[in-house]
């Protein structure tokens, strides 16, 4: 370890991650154009090392190795160190980690170290390595002499390595795309979607819920494929794996039991052991996937875990200025999830006599469940609970209302996890998303508010010029272009709040992204958009990014942007994009459709059409609001009080003096209706 106080280059920059680094002795350099120059002038290899804040691992590496004077003092000699936030630059993160899982066979994950000739191409990398050899991996010393080693006296050979991975890299996108021939047509059909289902079925978890084994993510656009596969088919293995996996995860202790929020990933099957980090974009789409399952099923527990979450996000999450912060740390105090667990004595310390049932309720014991120590989950909800306890439920919820107050305040002394406070516009897109499936699903006023105020944050601060957009915000600063995520996820934004306040400035705004989009992302020769804006020069390969990860890829997104303002607008040629760039991935959603789960959703509207609904008359919006509550899986919703010939979908509709339900397809209607019943039965028929 360190005993001296040194300061980097990294001291000038704002990300949080990048400045828990500006004090080792490494002499690292932030992303850009000095670090490149000097190692073509010097002639080095390039570390690149890659994190983020919340990441457990990276703190780890960084105390061992980071700090360390002897090993920062080669690293400074033999190499040009450059540090990089992930979530500042995916587009840099997407390149170097594929590169690392083609030199390692698959193994990925961060801190991401890889190597690079000076000129930015990839010849080896790992992720996580220990002072000392150990793990069944070798000492970050070793790798560093060996890789100076390789370069000053085998660089032929590293060179050649070098041209390998990057070709690779460069060629990894088409590995998903159908070859298709240019007269060949693909018909979307109900097989197909049949085919992904039962395909997604086999890594069903029946018991725990989700997917495969350990460790297990929330998988929300799975999850939405199987309420969609239920809505159109009334499959029950659909519905009741959707109950199943949301349920598991609001009572295990991957869900917050206390403040509300999910945290990144269980590390176990049972979702009991969470890895303590959360992150604004798990808990954005999981808010939207329990407002569908809200919507669809009416059970109070999605309910009550949304206005628990919103809770959360709204007093740790919410910056003063509109946005929201990216995410907190898993540890504090250096120690992971210390500030969530409980010994019993701790959880006992507040209860009164009689509250002792809460220690079973919440399973903590003195054995603890989790390393001696106990982290807060449930079996059953707080009624069944008092149900097969014989105990009054209306007393029960008094006295857990009055523990959890306590609880929180206690917890609240506790060393807080560190806050990664940079403002991000793809997750805060995402983000707005939920808010406005949130209004629709429950009719809070408040959601509707907070949604329209994050939107016009984000379209006032990231704005660059014209359509051109930031991608980070942080201490009154927004940087970096934005990437096809940032826009993607703006636009659907934009086309959600217009569907709960119908402004039409909003379905202007995300027509004037897609173009920008259309015109600096979109390949017109796969038919698929790059990740990267061509006007972006400062990395070695434009990549499309075409997995559904843990957020949406920017592809997937766009296409669902696409068919969504071609039903508003009228605008066929958009259709006809989605059907050319989804027949590319066609092969590769129904062999993989976990991992291609939001382009498997998009099959849907595809196949059993858009619904186009219309509610015009003085009294539209009462109306619209109880239309609001309804599910609808593929739709667009426009609403004024008279008919407007500037948009298409609300367009020479004639009502009188009446208030009416449209309902059409393809800008053919049925016969209007007036009341919430009669448009139930043009639904069902």
């Amino acid at each position: 370890m360190s005993s001296k106080k040194y300061t980097n280059r990294l001291i000038q920059e704002s990300s949080p991650y990048l400045l828990q680094h500006a004090h080792n002795p490494v002499d690292w350099y932030p992303w850009g154009e000095e670090a490149f120059k000097k190692a073509q002038l010097e002639d080095k290899p390039i570390l690149v090392s890659i994190g983020y804040s919340s990441c457990h691992w990276c703190h780890v590496m960084e105390r061992e190795s980071f700090e360390n004077e002897e090993i920062a003092k080669f690293m400074n000699t033999y190499f040009i160190n450059i540090k990089v936030d992930r979530e500042e630059r995916p587009d840099v993160d997407n390149i170097y980690m594929e590169a690392v899982q083609a030199i390692t066979n698959g193994s990925g994950g961060w801190p991401l170290n890889c190597f690079l000739l000076p000129d930015g191409q990839p010849f080896f990398g790992g992720t996580y390595f220990p002072p000392q050899k150990a793990h069944n991996r070798p000492s970050w010393p070793m790798v560093l002499n060996n890789i100076a080693n390789a370069f000053f006296n085998k660089r032929e050979e590293v060179e050649d390595q070098a041209k390998s991975v990057t070709e690779y890299v460069k060629r990894s996108d088409s590995y998903f795309l159908s070859k298709l021939d240019i007269t060949e047509e693909v018909t979307f059909t109900k097989n197909i979607i049949q085919e992904s289902f039962d395909k997604l079925k086999d890594n069903f978890d029946t018991v725990e819920g989700g997917f495969g084994h350990s460790p297990k993510f929330p998988s929300t656009m799975a999850l939405r494929f199987c309420l969609n596969y239920h809505y159109y088919t009334q499959d029950e293995v659909a519905l009741d794996h959707l109950n199943r996996s949301l349920k598991g995860m609001i009572f295990g202790g991957i869900y917050d039991q206390l403040g509300g929020g999910f945290a990144r990933y269980s590390v176990d099957k049972e979702w009991l052991v969470p890895h303590f980090e959360k992150m604004l974009y798990d808990n954005a789409l999981l808010i939207h996937l329990m407002a569908d399952a809200y919507q669809y099923t009416k059970d109070d527990l999605y309910k009550t875990t949304i206005e628990e979450t919103i809770t959360w996000l709204e007093r740790e999450m919410h910056a003063k200025n509109g946005g929201f912060y990216a995410a907190l740390d898993a540890d504090s105090e250096g120690v992971e999830g210390k500030f969530y667990v409980w010994s019993a004595q701790e959880f006992s310390d507040h209860l009164d006599l009689g509250e002792e049932w809460a220690l079973e309720f919440y399973d903590v014991s003195e054995e603890g469940n989790w390393e001696h120590s106990n982290i807060l989950n449930r079996k059953q909800t707080l009624e069944d609970f008092a149900k097969a306890k014989d105990l009054d439920y209306t007393e029960l919820k008094k006295q857990l209302d009055k523990i959890h107050r306590h609880l929180l305040a206690s917890r609240a002394q506790r060393i807080r996890p560190g806050l990664d406070d940079k403002i991000l516009l793809s997750w805060n897109g995402l983000l707005v998303t939920a808010y406005a499936k949130a209004y629709r699903a429950t009719q809070q006023e408040k959601y509707k508010d907070t949604a329209e105020q994050t939107l016009d944050f984000l379209m006032k601060t990231f704005q660059k010029e014209g359509a051109a957009l930031y991608h980070t915000y942080k201490d009154g600063k927004a940087k970096y272009q934005a990437f096809l995520d940032d826009y993607a996820n703006l636009i659907e934004a934009c086309l959600e709040v217009y569907q709960i306040n119908f402004d039409k400035k909003y379905l202007t705004a995300a027509q004037n992204f897609t173009q920008y989009c259309l015109k600096y992302f979109y390949d017109t020769n796969e038919g698929l958009f790059y990740y990267t804006s061509s006007e972006q020069t400062d990395v070695i390969l434009r990549k499309k990014n075409l997995y559904d990860n843990a957020t949406p890829s920017g592809n997937s997104t766009m296409f669902h942007n696409l068919l969504k303002i071609s039903a508003f607008l009228d605008i066929p040629e958009y259709k006809e994009k989605v059907e050319q760039g989804l027949a590319k991935m066609l092969k590769s959603i129904q062999k993989f459709p976990q991992s291609f789960a939001n382009w498997a959703n998009i099959l849907y509207p595809l196949v059993y059409g858009i619904k186009e609904i219309a509610v015009l008359g003085k009294d539209y919006k009462q109306l619209i609001k109880e239309i609001q509550q309804f599910y609808f899986p593929s739709a667009v919703l426009g609403a004024a009080s008279k008919a407007d010939a500037t948009l298409p979908l609300l367009k020479d509709k004639e009502h009188g003096d009446k208030t009416l339900l449209f309902l059409c397809e393809n800008y053919a209607c049925q016969k209007p209706v007036e009341t919430l019943e009669e448009f139930e039965g043009l639904l069902t028929s």
